[in-house]
């Protein structure tokens, strides 16, 4: 009888431990679509990698194909610490991934970026 009571205890507790979980999952995913998170990490998805355009990368730094490193540098270093300063956490994200993009393409080119 003890056995039959310890039974229905586990299983009551795991069911009201199962049902809390999953509505902490379903406000995390609340709390993220308000803040963006979710769209951006979707749109990753269907891309099938994290990895940023080259394009989008100059768009986002707002420097043309013939820039310079030092001016990607440059204009990484004035965006990111412009968007430190609002608290935008998002966009201070898009900016360092966007210099990491191009870091990786002026590499492969020989070009010689270098972490500053």
């Amino acid at each position: 009888m003890a056995a039959r009571i310890l039974a229905n205890l586990i299983l009551m507790g795991s069911g009201i431990l199962l049902r809390g979980f999953v509505q902490a999952y379903r406000q995390a995913l609340a709390n993220a679509s308000k803040s963006g998170v979710a769209q951006e990490t979707v749109q990753n998805l269907r891309r099938g990698s994290k990895v940023m355009a080259e394009a989008e990368a100059r768009q986002i730094l707002g420097i043309s194909e013939n820039s310079t490193w030092e001016e990607i540098v440059k204009k990484y270093d004035t965006l990111f610490e412009r968007n430190a300063q609002t608290g935008s956490f998002y966009l201070q994200s898009k900016v360092h991934r966007a210099k990491e993009c191009l870091e990786a393409t002026y590499q492969k080119k020989g070009e010689g970026a270098t972490n500053p």
